[in-house]
C-alpha cells in the first residue's frame, strides 16, 4: 500500500526548510495509464528487493521503469514511502525533509526525536542516527522508493542515504529508479549479494509485450509487424507507446509503423528534449557526428570530431543511459531511433557535412580492418571510388560469390552510376554481371578494366590481377571455355607472390573459387582427373564458412565425376557431404541445390526409387544458383532425360537427348551421355537399329558408351559382336558398378542367346553380387524378360533376395479371406526398406543413418509410402502395410 492523493495526511508538513510548501504530487504513486501493460517477468523480479537493501531500476529516458514500479508497490500489501526527486533537492537539509516526509505521508510512523532539518544546506547528524535505529528497530523493513534518483548529483546526499541504509540493516528497503548509477558503493552490494538489479536490456519489451500494448492502443498487427516494430525500436517503452499512438491517428497503422520518419514524429520531440537537449553542446556536437556510424570506438570518434576526449565523453553517455550502447572492447552504438534522428538534424544543421564524415570514416574503418563497414560509409558517402578500390584491393570481390555476402554486395554498389569510371568500379560492375549471368555484358566490362589497369596506379596492380583471373575463370565455366580457364589460372599462379600472405589468408574463398572454375572447366572438357585434381584441393580445405560454397561446389562436381565413373556410393556420398555444407552454414536459397542434388536423383534412378529421385530433380530445377554453368545444365537434362526413360517415356528421353547445352566447345562426356540415353530410349522403343547408330558413334569414347552400344547390337541379334565390343574396352579403363554391372548383363544376356545358360547363370550371380551393394535394380529392370525366369531359381533367387526380388525361402502369402487394405501404386525397393525400419519404431534420423542417405530423402520416401498406401500417418502405414501382406 502506497501514498496516495487518498492517503489520510498523518503529520503532513507544510514546507521544507527553505520555506517552499511540500508538494503531495511528489509523494503519490504516479498513476497507471488504460494502456499500461503489466510485466510479471519484471514485477517478479522486483520481489527480490523485499529481501535485499537495495534495488536499482536503472534504464534510459522512457524506458518504462516509474510506471513498473509503481504498479509493483500498488499491489503490495505494506505501506510504501514514494518520492519522485527533482533537480532542487540538492540541499542536504531539503532532500532528508522530503524524504522524512515521504515516510509519514505513507502512514510509517517517525519517532518524534528524529525530528527534521531545520536548515536547507546541512542536517544534523543526529538526525541520520536517529532515523537509522528508528528504521533498524521495526520487526517489518519499511520500503522506500526514490524515483528519479538521477537528478541528485549530490556526494554529500548520496555518502548519508548510504548510512542511513547501512545502518538501518534489515529495517530498510530502498529502491533507486534512476538512469545513471547513484554514487553509492554499489560494488559493496554486488560483491555481498545484497543488490536487485533491473537494467536497460531488461526493460525492453518483448514482442509479446509489445504486441498486448499495441492491442491496448487498439492495433491489430500481424506478429511479423510487431516484431519489426520492435526491432526498429529495440523494445524502448516510450518510443513504441509513441509509434501506437501516431499509428491510431492514420488509416493504415500497418504501413505507418512499418515505414514512419522517426525524425518526423513524436519520438523525435520525446529525444531531442529528454537526451539531446540535456548535453552540453560540445556533446551534442559529438552525437550529432556520430549518428552516420554503425558502431564506433574513440579513436574513430576523435577523427570525426578532431578532438581527443571522446573515451570519457562516450563512457559518460552510456553510464547515463543516454542512448549509447556499450558493446565490449571499447566499442559502441546508438540506438537505431535516436540515430536516425541524430542524423536529420546533422543535414539541417551542418548541410554537406554528412558525406565527409562518412569519408573520413570510410578511411579509418578500412585501415583498421572493418572492410564491410567501410564499405558502407564510402558507399553512404557516394564515394564509389574509394568503395571499388576497397573492395578490389582488399580481394574482397570474390565475396560477391560465396553466397553469404553475395546480396550485401550486389546491393552495395546498386546506385554506383556509370559516370563513375576506373578499372576498379568496371571490375566490380564485370563481377555483379556474371554474377547475373550476364557474361556479354560482364566480358566488355571485365576487358576495358583489364585495359585501364595498364595506365592506373592507384588499383594495386597485383591485387586487381588477382580479381581479374577470377572473373575470367568464371566467365570461361559460365561460356565451357576451358582454354580461357587455364589461361586465368596461370595468370593468378604468376600474380600470387606479388600480393601479401596475411591478405591471401585472409580471403581463402578467392583462390577456392578460381579452383572450382578451373575444375568445373576441365570437367566440362572431359579432363577428369585433372579436374578431380583441383577440386579435392578445395573440398579438403578448411576455412569455416568463406569456404563454405566453394567446397560445397566442389563436393558437387567430384560426386558428378564419380557418379559418370559408375561409382554410385561414391557419388552419393559425397553429393551427401555437399548437402551437408549447405545445411550447416545456412547458405542462401539462391545458392541453388546444386549438383549435389541431380547427382543424388540420378543414384536414385539407377536404384528405381523414382519418386524421391523426382523430389530432387524438382528441387534442383526450380533453383536459381549464383552460377549456372554448362555442367550443371548438361546433368539436369540427362538427369531428367533417364528419369523419364524409367518412367516409360521414351519419346520426351530422346528430347531430353537432342537438347543442346550452350557452350562455346561441345563437351565430349555429355555428347557421350546423351548418345547413351538415345539408345536407350530406342532400344525401350523397340527400334534397335536406331540404338546401334545413336550408341556406335560414340562407343570407342567411354565405356558408358561401348555397354550400350553393345546392347543395341545384341538387341539387333549379332550376340557375338557384342562380346567383341566387351572385350575391346581398355583394362586401363576402371568404371564402376553402374557401369560393370550393365557389361555383366549384356554378358549374361548373350550367353543365353547363345545357349550357353551355365554362362548366363554365373554371369547374372556376378552382376548381382556387384549390384547389391549399391541397390543398383535398374539394370536389371532394362534387361528384358529374359531375365525374369532366372531370377526365380536357386542361387540367383538368393543373390537378388530382399532388394530385387522378395526374400528367398518365403513363399508368397496365401490369399486373403477378406480384400486387402487398398494399395494405390506398388512400393520401390528402397521404400520397402524405409517402412520395414518404421515399422521397428525407428526415428527418421535412425532410418537416413542405417540407410545411408539424409533425413530429406527420407522424408521423401515417407511421402511417398503415405500416398501409394493411402495414409497421412506412420502407425497407419505400418497398419496398411500388414494388412495388405506388404510387411
Amino acid at each position: 500500500m502506497a501514498a496516495t492523493d487518498e492517503t489520510p495526511e498523518v503529520g503532513f508538513a507544510c514546507a521544507d526548510p527553505t520555506g517552499d510548501p511540500l508538494l503531495r504530487t511528489r509523494f503519490a504513486l504516479p498513476a497507471r495509464p488504460a494502456t499500461f501493460v503489466r510485466r510479471p517477468r519484471l514485477t517478479g523480479h522486483l520481489d527480490q528487493a523485499l529481501a535485499t537493501p537495495l534495488t536499482m531500476v536503472n534504464g534510459s529516458a522512457g524506458a518504462g521503469k516509474t510506471l513498473l514500479v509503481a504498479d509493483w508497490a500498488s499491489n503490495l500489501s505494506r505501506p510504501v514511502a514514494w518520492l519522485t526527486a527533482e533537480s532542487t533537492d540538492q540541499a542536504p537539509g531539503v532532500f532528508w525533509a522530503h524524504v522524512l516526509q515521504a515516510l509519514r505521508a505513507a502512514g510509517v510512523p517517525v519517532a518524534s526525536e528524529v525530528g527534521s532539518p531545520a536548515e536547507a544546506g546541512r542536517v544534523d547528524q543526529r538526525t541520520l542516527t536517529r532515523l537509522a535505529a528508528d528504521l533498524e528497530g521495526r520487526d517489518d523493513p519499511t520500503l522506500v522508493v526514490l524515483d528519479e534518483f538521477d537528478r541528485v548529483v549530490s556526494r554529500e546526499i548520496a555518502e548519508q542515504l548510504e548510512f542511513v541504509l547501512h545502518h538501518a540493516g534489515r529495517g530498510l528497503r530502498l529502491v533507486l529508479v534512476t538512469r545513471t548509477e547513484p554514487l553509492l558503493p554499489l560494488h559493496r552490494y554486488r560483491a555481498s549479494g545484497e543488490m536487485t538489479e533491473i537494467r536497460d536490456a531488461e526493460l525492453a519489451f518483448t514482442p509479446d509485450e509489445a504486441h498486448e500494448l499495441l492491442t491496448r492502443h487498439g492495433l491489430d498487427l500481424p506478429a511479423s509487424a510487431v516484431l519489426a516494430l520492435v526491432e526498429r525500436t529495440r523494445g524502448w517503452a516510450a518510443g513504441l507507446r509513441l509509434c501506437a499512438l501516431a499509428a491510431r491517428q492514420v488509416t493504415d497503422p500497418h504501413a505507418y509503423l512499418k515505414q514512419f520518419e522517426a525524425d518526423h514524429s513524436a519520438v523525435a520531440d520525446f529525444l531531442l528534449a529528454e537526451v539531446l537537449d540535456r548535453q552540453a553542446p560540445g556533446t551534442q556536437d559529438l552525437l550529432l557526428r556520430i549518428s552516420v556510424l554503425e558502431r564506433c570506438c574513440p579513436d574513430l570518434v576523435n577523427v570525426l570530431t578532431q578532438r581527443t576526449d571522446a573515451e570519457p565523453i562516450l563512457a559518460a553517455l552510456q553510464r547515463e543511459n543516454a542512448f549509447v550502447h556499450y558493446l565490449g572492447h571499447s566499442w559502441y552504438s546508438l540506438h537505431p531511433l535516436f540515430a536516425e534522428i541524430l542524423r536529420a538534424h546533422l543535414r539541417e544543421r551542418f548541410p554537406g557535412l554528412e558525406p565527409e564524415l562518412r569519408s573520413r570514416a570510410a578511411q579509418w574503418l578500412r585501415r583498421s580492418g572493418a572492410l564491410p563497414e567501410a564499405l558502407a560509409q564510402g558507399a553512404a558517402a557516394d564515394d564509389w571510388e574509394f568503395t571499388a578500390r576497397a573492395v578490389v584491393d582488399d580481394l574482397a570481390l570474390g565475396q560477391l560469390f560465396t553466397g553469404l555476402r553475395s546480396d550485401d554486395l550486389s546491393a552495395l554498389f546498386e546506385r554506383m552510376g556509370p559516370d563513375v569510371r576506373g578499372p576498379a568500379p568496371d571490375l566490380v560492375r564485370a563481377a555483379r554481371e556474371l554474377a547475373d549471368r550476364d557474361v556479354e555484358h560482364g566480358l566488355a566490362h571485365l576487358h576495358r578494366a583489364e585495359e585501364e589497369l595498364a595506365r592506373d596506379g592507384a588499383t594495386d596492380p597485383a591485387a586487381a590481377g588477382l580479381t581479374c583471373a577470377l572473373l575470367e575463370a568464371l566467365a570461361a565455366r559460365l561460356t565451357g571455355t576451358p582454354g580461357r580457364a587455364e589461361r586465368a589460372a596461370e595468370q593468378a599462379l604468376a600474380l600470387r607472390p606479388e600480393v601479401p600472405g596475411q591478405l591471401l589468408d585472409e580471403h581463402p574463398e578467392l583462390n577456392a573459387l578460381l579452383l572450382t572454375h578451373l575444375g568445373s572447366a576441365r570437367l566440362w572438357a572431359g579432363r577428369f582427373e585433372d579436374a578431380r585434381t583441383v577440386l579435392s584441393t578445395v573440398a579438403g580445405r578448411p576455412g569455416g564458412a568463406a569456404m563454405a560454397l566453394p567446397r560445397w561446389e566442389a563436393l558437387g562436381h567430384l560426386a558428378l565425376i564419380d557418379y559418370l565413373n559408375g561409382w554410385l556410393g561414391r557419388a552419393e556420398h559425397k553429393a551427401l557431404a555437399a548437402a551437408g555444407q549447405a545445411q550447416r552454414y545456412s547458405l542462401p536459397q539462391r545458392s541453388g541445390a546444386g549438383l549435389g542434388a541431380l547427382v543424388r536423383a540420378a543414384v536414385l534412378i539407377d536404384r528405381d526409387e523414382l519418386d524421391a529421385a523426382q523430389a530432387l530433380l524438382d528441387e534442383a530445377t526450380a533453383s536459381h544458383p549464383l552460377v549456372a554453368d554448362p555442367v550443371e545444365e548438361a546433368g539436369r537434362v540427362l538427369t531428367r532425360g533417364r528419369l523419364l526413360l524409367a518412367k516409360g517415356d521414351a519419346r520426351a528421353a530422346l528430347a531430353a537427348a537432342d537438347a543442346v547445352v550452350p557452350a562455346v566447345m561441345n563437351s565430349p562426356w555429355a555428347e557421350d551421355h546423351a548418345a547413351a540415353l538415345a539408345c536407350a530410349a530406342y532400344l525401350a522403343q523397340g527400334r534397335p537399329e536406331s540404338a546401334r547408330r545413336a550408341a556406335e558413334r560414340v562407343a570407342d569414347r567411354r565405356a558408358a558408351c561401348t555397354v550400350q552400344a553393345a546392347r543395341a547390337r545384341l538387341a539387333t541379334g549379332h550376340p557375338e559382336e557384342a562380346l567383341a565390343m566387351l572385350d575391346d574396352l581398355p583394362e586401363t579403363d576402371r568404371p564402376g558398378p553402374a557401369v560393370t554391372v550393365r557389361a555383366t548383363l549384356v554378358r549374361a544376356q548373350a550367353a543365353h542367346g547363345l545357349g550357353d545358360h551355365t554362362a548366363a547363370h554365373r554371369l547374372l550371380g556376378r552382376a548381382l553380387l556387384d549390384g547389391r551393394r549399391d541397390q543398383l535394380r535398374l539394370p536389371f529392370l532394362e534387361a528384358g524378360p529374359w531375365i525374369r525366369p532366372l531370377l526365380g531359381t536357386g542361387r540367383l533367387r538368393e543373390l537378388a533376395g530382399g532388394w530385387l526380388v522378395p526374400a528367398a525361402g518365403h513363399a508368397p502369402p496365401a490369399p486373403p479371406a477378406q480384400p486387402p487394405a487398398l494399395v494405390v501404386e506398388d512400393l520401390s525397393a528402397r521404400e520397402h526398406d524405409v517402412l520395414r525400419r518404421l515399422a521397428e519404431m525407428r526415428s527418421t534420423e535412425e532410418i537416413a543413418a542405417d540407410l545411408h542417405v539424409s533425413v530429406n530423402t527420407v522424408k521423401t520416401h515417407l511421402k511417398s509410402i503415405y500416398r501409394k498406401l493411402a495414409v497421412s500417418r506412420r502407425g497407419d502405414a505400418v497398419r496398411r502395410a500388414r494388412d495388405a501382406r506388404i510387411l
